[in-house]
């Protein structure tokens, strides 16, 4: 019943989805129904003053209406769905707090990392420095950017009373927009069958005013411990039931290792193994070019000129930069993902130090 009484914005809309495309569908539906059990009646053996008509096969004023009724439901349900598709598409920033008040413009939306383990919820506030597990919080009225990877297998984000699910899944990242306009304890879980741990694979939401909400924060910190490498590699282990816990600190690269599957030490990131494909594969004329990159990046700011781009088989120059797709975003042209790197250095931007790891999103 939380999904038809929400507190959140975005939920809102969707549960007025479902009761508009529900009634367009009873539409057809109720008048089916009560017309069976009516000819049923109306026509059945022992009423002999019905109308008896055995050549009958044709009605002009009937098909117009069994066909015409149906195709206007149609038109009806595929406006609403064309524009509520795009109106609530997860990827797209919030324009309104509720249906009544807009975004004031200096608002600051509120980013939380979500990360989907075996099987618990950790969650990142970046712009805030702390990290849990299994509790989230958010203060009332302020715009939420949610982005969302997982760990291992595949899960499904889904806080009913706040917005719909989205998919969490390893090696990509989903986003989510969402407000929450009433504060109060909400449950948030895992919508998608992940293995042993599932059924127990529960968060606690807290919708509060901003005073509540930093002193929550203020709470993590205090109580909180750090979050580094070594401790998310203890923490990712498969195990049920997790209490709530808390990170006064987490390293700041944690969140994108972890999106890129490097959280290990040692492991080759996923955004690095990408742009080495984008560069020709891992053979010699590959490595030709990373050492290519290398070099540009640690010497840009020197002004020493870089060595002759290595030539490719098929006799292509080499590029020092992630490749441009026709609307101007880096790495777009790969069907069903976009590579984003907003706030991250791409190997080859010329930043003196070494590549760091781009975000692998997957449009969801």
């Amino acid at each position: 019943m939380v999904v038809m009484s929400p507190s959140g914005d975005i939920a809102t809309q969707q549960r007025d989805l479902i009761i508009v495309s529900t009634v367009l569908m009873l539409l057809i539906i109720i008048p089916v129904i009560f017309l069976t059990l009516f000819f049923a009646w109306r026509y059945r053996r022992s009423n002999t003053a019905a109308d008896y008509a055995p050549e009958w096969h044709h009605s002009t004023r009937l098909e117009i209406v069994i066909w015409s009724a149906p195709l206007a439901i149609i038109i009806a349900l595929g406006a609403v769905t064309w524009i509520s598709t795009h109106k609530l598409d997860p990827y797209r920033p919030l324009d309104r707090i509720d249906a009544d008040r807009a975004i004031p413009a200096d608002t600051k939306p509120l980013t939380v990392e979500v990360v989907a383990l075996d099987w618990k919820w950790l969650f990142f506030y970046p712009d805030l420095g702390i990290a849990t597990v299994n509790e989230l919080a958010a203060p009332v009225d302020v715009p939420i950017d949610f982005k969302i990877t997982a760990s291992s297998v595949m899960n499904s984000f889904f806080i009913p009373a706040l917005a719909g699910q989205v998919y969490a899944m390893p090696g990509m990242q989903t986003r989510l927009h969402a407000v929450i306009n009433k504060e109060g304890e909400y449950d948030g879980f895992s919508a998608n069958y992940s293995g042993e741990g599932f059924s127990h694979m529960r968060f606690k939401f807290h919708g509060l005013n901003q005073q509540g909400f930093d002193a929550w924060v203020a709470q993590v910190k205090q109580r909180g411990t750090m979050l580094n490498r070594d401790a998310y590699l203890k923490l990712e282990k498969p195990s049920e039931k997790e209490p709530v816990r808390y990170y006064a600190g987490a390293d700041a690269d944690l969140y994108d290792a972890i999106l890129n599957m490097c959280a290990t030490p040692g492991k080759m990131c996923a955004s690095e193994m990408m742009h080495i494909d984008m560069m020709g594969g891992g053979g010699k004329e590959s490595e030709e070019n990373r050492e290519k990159l290398t070099y540009d990046n640690r010497h840009a700011d020197e002004g020493i000129v870089a060595p002759a781009a290595t030539v490719p088989a098929t006799g292509a120059p080499a590029r020092s930069e992630p490749a441009e797709s026709t609307d101007g975003n880096s790495m777009q042209n790969m069907p069903g993902m976009d590579m984003q790197h907003e706030g991250h250095s791409m190997p080859g931007s010329g930043n003196g130090g070494d590549p760091a790891p781009a975000q692998l999103n997957n449009n969801n």
